[in-house]
């Protein structure tokens, strides 16, 4: 089987995503492995010149291959999941790791690395600088000065870690989709029409009565919004907060993985001379030591934490009073905020739901783009993996300068959450063509039902906003070299800054008009309804603070403390009573499907997330002192953000943009978190 008849060896034009097949992933991979192992060969012999562009010449265009074409493989399992499919992944996943990891630590290749620095490192280009040092440094981070046993074990390690990592990610999949509870209609009261009809057409089409609801977030977070049936509340509740446990299927239970996980990350990082895993993960990042981030996360909670017990007692006291709820139960918070929310700011999620309507949304959302940084979006012809996705391409003048895949319904087989990853990247490549960057921008929404068109919440938009922020950043890059253009190279504490930059724009009036429109009548959002929301935007605030510092908390106190790897159960109850003003119930299992921590790239980082609001708030503090649509300012953050990439520390792009180091005033503000 070759390129002409192997859709995931084809490197021209548009991946062919409709005629990839399970049968096509292990005789791919034995050619493109062939390819990159002899490759690496050449790279490392001495006829090869220590030269930056022999050296890419021979070994990049090898290895991007490799990655592209099982970035295809890992991108369909994620999206339309198989058995087959997950055969094929499963099969070749420790080929694709053994190899990497030994690319990642040959020190024949890492001298090489060396050499090229010493004949070359003055005379290149400042982006070349960059990825030439982010080399280096990841040679000595993948073990490549390790020796004898303690690289072989390394090694062993890289590869045990990404099967772990992988069955971490199915069980949660797997879990979800195995539970489903049939109900009669009734006990869905107060839940939104379009739900209740996709629950009744679940139910029809698996020839049972009344409704079929799951944990899938458009079903499972609507009946907790808005479901007036206290008891299925709790079921659902229960259901969610222990999927991947021991109070499941002990099939698909995370807890041994994650303490073998936890255990293997203090040991590779303990070869590499640090004290704990953490250690080794903040060398690539903005945050310089574990003790740093338990500082910011432990400051932002602390200042988080007055506004969260204030907005905890106003919640038990409306819903004793309102609500007849003498005890207010964790799965009474959602349904009795959106009631309180609703008495208070006279709206509810769901009237704000039925204006944005998704075609009217990605329209606005494309116009904005378009408006902010000087490029067309149009819809474009290309193979794809579903009938509900679709492509896009971005165009400046009259050329095309990147595409994006758009993928945007919850269904069976698609992993849960949201999410933009690359599909290829820019580069120059040595063969002489300009590669230009495709992203996967990837979400969970309701789709349509009922022949009208899909609905999306607020918090949907924000969510769309923020993959298309991470695209922007990979797609608008000017930076010719692949290992720091758009988003490659880029310090994954300040990764998040133009995702969260854009969910600023969701709150912004000239905006909203242009992203809403009612799906009965057509009309966009009433002021008086935008005014209530916009009274409603630091609507506990304090306590989702408070939610993302105990994640935050979590997962560094994890990978900073050796000894607790076996007591991940017991970290999460600690961490809990030190944060919340309330304890979680015994039986609540979040960690188990964490995927950021276990199968999502974020161990050791999810504090980026608060770290990087820091930054976003700030720069977004800059087009509200010049106006939202400022195109001067949009051009800076062009130039100076998502331009750049990764080809300069992030701090250095931040302080090019405002001229200053960041300051957290912006963040505070925009959280609401400042007395009045």
């Amino acid at each position: 089987m070759d390129h002409t008849t192997n859709p995931l060896l084809a490197h021209d034009g548009a991946p062919d995503f409709a005629a990839m097949r399970p049968e096509h992933v292990t005789p791919a991979l034995d050619r493109l492995l062939a390819d990159a192992e002899a490759a690496l060969e050449r790279a490392v012999s001495p006829e090869l010149p220590a030269d930056w562009d022999a050296l890419a010449a021979v070994l990049d265009v090898a290895v991007e291959r490799l990655n592209v074409a099982w970035g295809h493989v890992s991108h369909l399992q994620s999206v339309v999941d198989t058995p087959e499919l997950r055969a094929a992944h499963t099969a070749n996943l420790p080929r694709v790791i053994e190899f990497s990891t030994r690319l990642g630590a040959d020190p024949r290749l890492f001298a090489k690395y060396k050499a090229v620095k010493a004949a070359q490192g003055g005379q290149l280009s400042p982006a070349r600088r960059k990825a030439l040092d982010d080399a280096l440094r990841a040679f000595v981070l993948g073990g490549a000065e390790l020796q004898g046993a303690a690289r072989e074990r390394h090694a062993a390690i890289q590869d045990r870690a990404g099967e772990l990592s992988q069955r971490f990610g199915e069980h949660v999949l797997d879990a979800t989709d195995a539970w489903h509870l049939d109900v009669p209609e009734s006990q869905l009261d107060g839940v939104p029409a379009d739900v209740r009809q996709a629950a009744r057409e679940a139910a029809a089409a698996a020839g049972v009565d009344g409704c079929r609801l799951t944990l899938k977030l458009p079903c499972y977070l609507p009946v907790m919004m808005h479901g007036r049936h206290r008891p299925l509340r709790q079921t659902l509740y229960r259901a969610y907060m222990t999927r991947a446990s021991e109070f499941g299927d002990p099939k698909h239970d995370n807890t041994a993985l994650m303490h073998e996980l936890l255990e293997l990350r203090h040991e590779e990082a303990a070869l590499l001379g640090y004290p704990t895993y953490a250690d080794a993960a903040l060398v690539t990042k903005m945050a310089r030591s574990p003790a740093e981030v338990l500082g910011f996360v432990r400051d932002l909670a602390r200042r988080a934490r007055p506004f969260a017990e204030r907005e905890l007692a106003e919640l038990r006291a409306f819903a004793s009073a309102a609500l007849g709820l003498d005890e207010l139960e964790p799965w009474d918070r959602a349904y009795a905020s959106e009631q309180l929310k609703q008495a208070r700011y006279a709206f509810s999620s769901e009237e704000v739901r039925q204006y944005f309507t998704e075609p009217t949304v990605l329209n606005g959302l494309f116009r904005l783009i378009e408006t902010l940084f000087d490029v067309r979006i149009r819809e474009a012809a290309a193979p794809v993996w579903h009938d509900s996705a679709r492509y896009h391409v971005l165009e400046r003048g009259d050329r095309v300068i990147a595409g994006f895949y758009l993928d945007l319904h919850a269904r069976p087989g698609k992993q849960q959450g949201a999410w933009m990853n690359d599909c290829r990247g820019r580069w120059q490549r040595p063969e002489g063509a300009l590669q230009l960057p495709v992203a996967h921008l990837v979400c969970n929404f309701a789709p349509p039902v009922g022949g009208k068109p899909a609905l999306l919440s607020h918090d949907d938009v924000l969510t769309l906003f923020h993959e298309f922020g991470h695209g922007l950043h990979h797609m608008l890059t000017q930076v010719d070299e692949l290992a720091v253009a758009g988003i490659s190279g880029v310090e994954h504490d300040a990764v998040e800054l133009p995702s969260q930059f854009m969910e600023n724009f969701c709150w912004e009036w000239d905006v909203l008009q242009k992203l809403t429109a009612h799906v009965d009548t057509g009309e966009p959002l009433p002021r008086a309804l935008y005014e209530r929301m916009l009274a409603a935007r630091h609507f506990q605030t304090g306590l989702q603070l408070l939610r993302q510092c105990e994640f935050g908390l979590f997962d560094m106190r994890l990978h900073s403390e050796p000894a607790v790897a076996a007591a991940v159960q017991r970290v999460a109850t600690e961490v809990n009573a030190e944060v919340q003003p309330v304890r979680a119930p015994d039986w609540v299992r979040f960690a188990h499907s964490f995927g950021h921590l276990f199968d999502g790239g974020y161990a050791a980082g999810y504090y980026g997330y608060a770290w990087a609001e820091l930054l976003s708030s700030d720069a977004y503090a800059a087009f509200e002192e010049a106006g939202v649509f400022d195109p001067a300012t949009g051009q800076r953050f062009l130039r100076d953000i998502l331009e750049v990439g990764g080809s300069r520390p992030a701090l250095e792009s931040f302080r090019a943009f405002r001229g200053r180091d960041p300051s957290i005033d912006a963040m505070l503000r925009h959280q609401g978190l400042v007395e009045a």
